[in-house]
């Protein structure tokens, strides 16, 4: 049996990011979290291209920001993201949480000539600790 660091990500992640386009309001966002029941919603440009990320926490600190309803996606999205490939394993995934003070990783579709990354899943700590909790 392989040890829990060395399984691949694809093993693990939650597929289907949630994705909308950067000039999306800000109120839309926050309903399509709740509609969705995530916690966080990838920003893509009109080609697909991931720009950033939106988390509730962003959400809560936008909420100081006056005319709330004017605000877009990319006005908020953290554009610091973090990404990792499917095949990297989780011994690698934890690493860079731990390295980088994050909790979640965004998960890319490996790059191939001609055609852009895109978002196929998010590994987040939570993720990873449900496994752990499972093979024991």
């Amino acid at each position: 049996m392989k040890r829990i660091s060395e399984k691949m990500i694809r093993d693990v992640m939650t597929r289907g990011v949630v994705t909308a386009c950067a000039g999306i309001s800000l109120i839309e966002v926050t309903k399509m979290l709740a509609s969705q029941h995530v916690s966080g919603i990838a920003i893509t440009s009109a080609d697909g291209d991931v720009l950033g990320f939106i988390s509730e926490t962003d959400i809560l600190k936008a909420l100081a920001k006056p005319d709330l309803e004017h605000i877009i996606a990319e006005d908020v999205m953290s554009s610091r993201l973090v990404s990792i490939a499917p095949d990297a394993t989780i011994g690698r995934a934890a690493k860079i949480m731990e390295e980088k003070h994050i909790h979640r990783l965004l998960v890319l579709s490996e790059k191939r000539a001609g055609s852009a990354q895109r978002p196929i899943g998010l590994l987040s700590a939570s993720d990873i600790v449900r496994m752990v909790a499972e093979m024991g």
